[in-house]
């Protein structure tokens, strides 16, 4: 496929309404949605993405049912456990981003392991977003910048927009391309609003569920088919 975007990120959104439709609580649509990570990972490095980000936990998501955020909680702690065996199968590299001081010690500990696990993978470069939220991102990332401006590693004048993007969750990681949202919704959703300054975004009615990757070779013919001029005359 000509045109392929070197990084995609996807919000991973229907997976309550999926299950509510087949009749279902929604928590089996969380655990359907995380089964199906594997074959769009792999359906992504097969078309040419180098890069894949999902949106897996947001801060607001904290808002939720409690029954509902244990449960994903849960899952989050035994996904990043078999994610290893995963990644290693797949040959995948697995980072998270977020602000991991708001999650267990033992969802911490697993995301540890998995990140050294699947450090020197050569594969597709996996960024699961736990705990995440754009605004938090570079809030955290200005107090950063702050502190060593306060205490002499940085002079003021040397903070530039990619100085500025060393100190975000993403530092090494090139920007998006493409940023797809699964069944329907059409917003931002507090996610990565710094990196998707230049990305195309791609709508889709499917829930991520059902997404596969026809779904995905769908919003990379769209993608393709655009005029992009990233700010340019």
């Amino acid at each position: 496929m000509n045109d392929v975007p070197k990084h995609v990120a996807i919000i991973l959104d229907g997976n309550g309404r999926w299950a509510r439709s087949k009749g279902m609580p929604r928590t089996y649509g969380h655990t359907m949605g995380a089964k199906n990570v594997e074959p769009v990972c792999r359906a992504a490095w097969e078309l040419g993405i180098r890069y894949l980000t999902f949106y897996a936990f947001s801060t607001e998501n904290w808002n939720r049912p409690d029954e509902e955020v244990e449960a994903l909680m849960k899952l989050l702690e035994s996904y990043m456990k078999n994610c290893i065996s995963i990644a290693k199968k797949n040959n995948m590299r697995v980072r998270v981003i977020g602000d991991r001081t708001g999650l267990s010690e033992g969802i911490q500990q697993r995301i540890g392991a998995l990140e050294e696990a699947s450090a020197d993978h050569t594969g597709l470069n996996l960024i699961i977003a736990i705990n995440y939220g754009s605004r938090d991102e570079i809030l955290r990332a200005a107090r950063k910048a702050a502190a060593d401006i306060r205490d002499g590693r940085l002079e003021a004048e040397g903070l530039n927009e990619e100085v500025f993007g060393s100190y975000l969750d993403t530092a090494g990681i090139p920007d998006p391309d493409l940023m797809i949202r699964t069944s329907g919704e059409q917003r931002l959703s507090n996610y990565l609003l710094w990196q998707l300054a230049y990305a195309e975004f791609y709508f889709t009615p499917v829930p991520w569920p059902d997404f596969d990757e026809a779904c995905l070779k769908e919003a990379i013919e769209a993608y393709a088919n655009r005029d992009r001029r990233y700010g340019k005359v």
